[in-house]
């Protein structure tokens, strides 16, 4: 589902995927989001930390928010003036919610996880996590352009 709109006080352009909760899957999300976002003409800036932001994300309902069978939602909301991304990633486990960021001296320099959020939370202006009906979890993560 795409469209691409410019009335005042509408969203620009919005864009929905259902991806398989898989590694395969995470990283198609990614791909899909940096293709969709150069179509929009969404700056290189804004472009480059959403997808990261997607990326983080997509893994994260993979390895933390999968239910065998289920697949994981990426929508892409581009506000009026193109000034705000809003990134949402949606998956079937809303039972687990993303913990709070640990501070960077609480991160385990050894440990190979852990930094998705830290990543999310010092690219995106705001994030947060809302119920997904009937029994899943969306992350939200709005992400302002700064060269507009």
């Amino acid at each position: 589902m795409n469209q691409a709109t410019s009335h005042v006080g509408t969203p620009v352009g919005t864009f929905t995927q259902l991806l398989s909760s898989t590694r395969r899957g995470a990283r198609l999300a990614r791909l899909l989001a940096v293709t969709e976002l150069r179509s929009w003409g969404v700056s290189q800036d804004l472009t480059d930390r959403a997808a990261l932001v997607v990326a983080e994300l997509a893994a994260n309902a993979v390895l933390h928010g999968r239910v065998p069978g289920r697949c994981f939602r990426l929508t892409l909301v581009l506000g009026p003036a193109a000034e705000r991304l809003r990134v949402e990633v949606s998956d079937a486990r809303g039972d687990l919610h993303p913990l709070p960021c640990p501070t960077a001296t609480a991160l385990d320099p050894l440990s190979t996880g852990g930094r998705g959020l830290t990543l999310v939370t010092a690219l995106a202006d705001h994030w947060d996590c809302v119920p997904y009906p009937p029994t899943g979890k969306t992350v939200r993560a709005d992400l302002l352009d700064t060269t507009a």
